[in-house]
């Protein structure tokens, strides 16, 4: 069992940067794909950004490409998510996601975290 817990969603004004964290529990983090993703208000989930279990792969959506950087540190048993010129239409709750394979999708999810708030007013 895995469980994921994400921090640092705030408000943050258009054109900004922050930085998302997900911390996990349990000692199977290293064998762990990690991803982002995110639920814009009235939207399905999107995909956001994976990395492999040993951070030389990553994955991102066309519209965060460029802007969003995933990493993890598997000493601290954490995966952040940097993003930087944020936009309005980048407000959602993200999430923090766990599975065995590089993944694009929810189909190949295990685990969730319970999700963080990031507002970018304009």
């Amino acid at each position: 069992q895995v469980q994921l817990v994400e921090s640092g969603g705030r408000l943050v004004q258009a054109g900004g940067s922050l930085r998302l964290s997900c911390a996990a529990s349990g000692r199977t983090f290293s064998t762990r794909v990690m991803g982002w993703f995110r639920r814009a208000p009235g939207k399905e989930r999107e995909f956001l950004a994976a990395i492999s279990r040993a951070g030389d792969s990553t994955s991102y959506a066309d519209s965060v490409k460029g802007r969003f950087t995933i990493s993890r540190d598997d000493a601290e048993n954490t995966v952040y998510l940097q993003m930087n010129s944020l936009k309005p239409e980048d407000t959602a709750v993200y999430y923090c996601a766990a599975g065995t394979v590089l993944f694009r999708s929810s189909s190949n999810v295990n685990y969730w975290g319970q999700g963080t708030q990031v507002t970018v007013s304009s």
